[in-house]
């Protein structure tokens, strides 16, 4: 690749020869290999030097302009600066020496000389441009990825940490409350918190098996029935049958944390996990009161779960959500 970088100069200009040559002698009817051969190799020799000079006196104008901003009229004064450098050169150069060897100067010459190096040179510009013109949309649109993707990353921790607060004050109420009970059961309970809050602060991989989520669902539902009525009804059917799928961890908990939290009438709840065609099917439902619950949300829980859905799994996920005669209703699929 370097080796290309100088040699490809010295191409250029001896190309911009063999095309000057090959337009006058067609013209000429003239055939320059007949003649001295020295001649022939000055002149060789001469656009070769030439090419250098030229790549040279283009870099240094595309690095002037590179600092500047690449509109439209920016672009026309960098050819307008291309176009002249290569006329200048070529007058000092290659036309001194053309006026020296063969049959002199004529005017087909000079209209040749200055036309074929100009329209290689913005060819060659053209090329350069486009390539760094592309890699700075390309730079540009990394950067603005990972801009991106550091913002949804900062969202996704916050609303990730959003989730502690509510679930310490839940757990910390029920040990309260059971110290007065039995110690033994509030005992029990910090243990079962201490795994629980084990799984939040260590096991935040990027993901984690299913089987691992919903043993941590098993553990919070656990840690609820203990603070919960006496007349509650839990149906809980986890399906065992999962092919290693992984799913981002604490999805399922604002769910099932949501119906302990507003479950009332008849006081039942139904949770179920199962494998669904690309991925999961969770459903959660659970009574509600008659009256009283329409004022009723569930707090920063389903909110926050829909927007971390959104970043997690755009696209692949459905929540719907159903309230009628007393039953509500939410039920997750994920594609995994």
């Amino acid at each position: 690749m370097k080796f290309w970088k100088y040699i490809f100069p010295g191409l250029f200009g001896l190309t911009i020869y063999i095309t000057i040559r090959l337009i006058n002698d067609t013209v000429a009817e003239f055939n320059f290999w007949e003649r001295d051969w020295s001649i022939t190799a000055i002149e060789v020799g001469t656009t070769i030097a030439v090419g250098y000079i030229l790549f040279f006196t283009y870099r240094k104008v595309l690095e002037y302009f590179e600092r500047k901003s690449s509109d439209y009229q920016t672009i026309l004064k960098e050819i307008l600066w291309i176009w002249l450098f290569t006329e200048l050169i070529m007058t000092i150069t290659v036309v001194p020496m053309v006026a020296l060897t063969d049959d002199g100067l004529s005017w087909g010459d000079v209209a040749v000389i200055y036309s074929v190096p100009s329209l290689f040179s913005i060819i060659y510009y053209m090329a350069v441009r486009s390539k760094r013109l592309l890699k700075a949309y390309v730079e540009n649109q990394l950067k603005l990825e990972r801009m991106q993707n550091d913002q949804l990353q900062t969202e996704l921790k916050f609303l990730k940490a959003q989730y502690h607060p509510h679930f310490l004050f839940n757990a910390l109420n029920t040990v309260y409350f059971q110290m007065d009970e039995s110690v033994p059961a509030a005992k029990k309970s910090i243990e079962k918190f201490s795994e629980l809050l084990r799984y939040q602060l260590y096991d935040q991989q990027q993901t984690v098996p299913i089987s691992q989520e919903l043993e941590y669902l098993k553990n919070f539902i656990e840690l609820q029935k203990v603070r919960s009525s006496e007349k509650l009804k839990l149906d809980i059917d986890f399906n065992s049958n999962w092919n290693g799928q992984n799913v981002y961890p604490l999805l399922l908990l604002p769910l099932v944390e949501n119906a302990f939290k507003y479950v009332g009438g008849d006081y039942a709840i139904t949770i179920k996990a199962e494998p669904a065609e690309k991925g999961i099917l969770f459903l959660v439902g659970n009574n509600i009161p008659l009256e009283g619950y329409a004022n009723k949300t569930g707090g920063i829980g389903l909110e926050n779960l829909k927007r971390r859905l959104e970043l997690l799994y755009p696209g692949k996920h459905q929540l719907r959500i159903d309230k009628k005669d007393g039953w509500f209703e939410a039920e997750m699929s994920l594609d995994l």
